[in-house]
């Protein structure tokens, strides 16, 4: 389905970072690992702050269009094609991981959420932005199965080892391309590994 989504010759997220991840960059430190990558919008924009980042993704097209955009922006990602069922990241490794609308079933984020906090050095971070159940009836993004959709609650449950220093719910208005386009309900989190 993604390679199929990301084939078209647009972006279908547009080239500029998430508006979050964009406000808490200056918190993060490298490396950067970012989950479900897609077309490469926010690991360029890390890069261009001078980040190393490394985004991994499911979809080969999408990928190959972030090496592009990160070539015409001048900077270098690494990337990899990966299945996050079967993903291991590097542990104690990474200074931020970043999760931005990775919606995953909950039978998936049960094994990676505890392998996220593992793979984050001390002090390190966790942004992580997704659309909560309430999305479902607007219509602005994100998917309809409400097992793939976050919130507060369930965050403060799935990483008990990171220390929340954001933690809300919240309504705003997401303009990133042409899929996530209106009025959304997100759940934002900054979670920090003790140090």
């Amino acid at each position: 389905m993604w390679n199929e989504r990301y084939s078209a010759p647009d972006y279908v997220y547009g080239t500029e970072p998430n508006a979050f991840l964009a406000q808490q960059a200056s918190r993060l430190q490298g490396p950067v690992l970012s989950l479900a990558e897609g077309e490469g919008r926010n690991a360029v924009h890390l890069a261009h702050l001078g980040l190393d980042v490394l985004g991994v993704d499911s979809s080969d097209v999408g990928l190959a269009k972030a090496q592009r955009l990160a070539g015409e922006r001048g900077v270098r990602i690494a990337t990899q094609v990966t299945d996050l069922a079967e993903f291991m990241p590097q542990a104690g490794h990474y200074g931020a991981v970043v999760s931005i609308f990775a919606h995953l079933p909950s039978r998936l984020r049960q094994r990676l959420y505890p392998l996220v906090e593992q793979a984050l050095k001390p002090g390190g971070l966790l942004v992580l932005e997704a659309y909560t159940p309430r999305q479902i009836a607007r219509g602005t993004g994100g998917p309809k199965d409400v097992d793939m959709l976050l919130d507060a609650d369930l965050l403060r449950r799935a990483f008990p080892g990171l220390e929340p220093l954001l933690l809300q719910e919240t309504e705003r208005d997401v303009t990133e391309g042409r899929l996530h386009t209106g009025v959304a309900s997100v759940v934002q989190f900054v979670g920090r590994k003790p140090g």
